[in-house]
């Protein structure tokens, strides 16, 4: 019966052992693929100042105004606001910005026209209704365009880091508690 009780706990303690492992194994994968994607696109933010935003003017622009342009065939909102004592161009992203400077606001859904237009005409009435807001500007003199979310601030950084902390922890912690079992139980059998 000993021998069978020994033998039992070997098998729970390996299997504990490379439990832990792979979860330590896993967040420094985890840890890696985030310091190779998200970091560099943190460091490279330059939208860091937060600003108070006063709405100037909004407009929707369909592709028939934009005529002679090279602009994608969705409604396009355009956002005006004045920020750090100028006037500025708003973009609902650091992405929307690069995607097409001419528009604030690029709808989530572009197969279905009338889906987007609604989509649009969403976000602008939201913004008529709160005509003050919080926004992202650039410490440098002469940006003419600020940023209503950033994607990559401190905030999504700490988000994204949170599970592999939580799997190396866990690892860590199981690793220490077999470790432990296991000195208790030869402290037990010398005495």
């Amino acid at each position: 019966m000993g021998k069978k009780l020994v033998m039992a706990q070997k098998r729970g303690e390996t299997r504990a052992l490379c439990l832990g492992v792979a979860m330590v194994v896993c967040a420094v994968i985890a840890y890696y693929i985030l310091g190779t994607t998200m970091l560099p696109l943190y460091q490279k933010s330059v939208w860091t100042q937060e600003s108070t935003c006063h709405l100037i003017e909004t407009n929707i622009r369909d592709q028939e105004e934009l005529e002679g342009k090279k602009v994608p065939q969705y409604p396009c909102l355009w956002v005006n606001v004045s920020a750090v004592g100028r006037w500025a161009m708003l973009y609902h992203t650091e992405d929307t910005r690069d995607q097409n400077q001419q528009c604030s606001y690029i709808p989530g859904s572009l197969e279905n026209y009338q889906v987007a237009r609604t989509d649009v005409e969403k976000v602008r009435t939201n913004f008529h209704e709160h005509r003050i807001f919080y926004c992202f500007s650039t410490t440098r003199e002469n940006e003419t365009s600020v940023l209503y979310r950033r994607l990559y601030g401190p905030q999504t950084l700490l988000f994204s880091l949170f599970w592999p902390t939580f799997l190396l922890t866990g690892g860590l912690l199981i690793i220490a508690m077999v470790k432990i079992n296991q000195s208790l139980s030869i402290l037990a059998a010398q005495r």
